[in-house]
């Protein structure tokens, strides 16, 4: 069974750190990106999410959300599950969803990536 607890680095050089999963799946966290290792100020931002109970197999799906406060006006929403290779290695795989806020309705085309 994967456990989210723990640092985790993505293929662009992000971390996430969840702090721990509470019993009903919740839990709470700090993000990292690439762009602010990358610059002189690092930042982190704070996550929030949930994770499905495991079902048959020990299989669960989770979910959260990133609020850039510090340094952008957007929020992340990322959903994904966690797997367990042979070895033991965990790897989570994840969608993500970034809106970023615009200043008006014409511009709501561009507003999501």
């Amino acid at each position: 069974q994967c456990q989210l607890r723990g640092l985790w680095r993505n293929e662009q050089g992000s971390l996430m750190e969840i702090s721990a999963v509470g019993n009903d799946g919740n839990f709470q966290g700090k993000y990292l990106t690439r762009v602010s290792l990358a610059g002189s100020c690092t930042r982190t931002s704070p996550l929030k999410g949930a994770q499905q109970q495991p079902g048959e197999g020990g299989r669960s799906t989770f979910g959260f959300t990133v609020h850039w406060d510090k340094f952008s006006n957007a929020t992340a929403a990322f959903t994904g599950q966690c797997f367990v290779d042979a070895g033991g290695k965990e790897t989570l795989t994840t969608t993500w969803l970034l809106r970023e806020a615009v200043t008006s309705l014409e511009e709501d085309w561009k507003a999501t990536r």
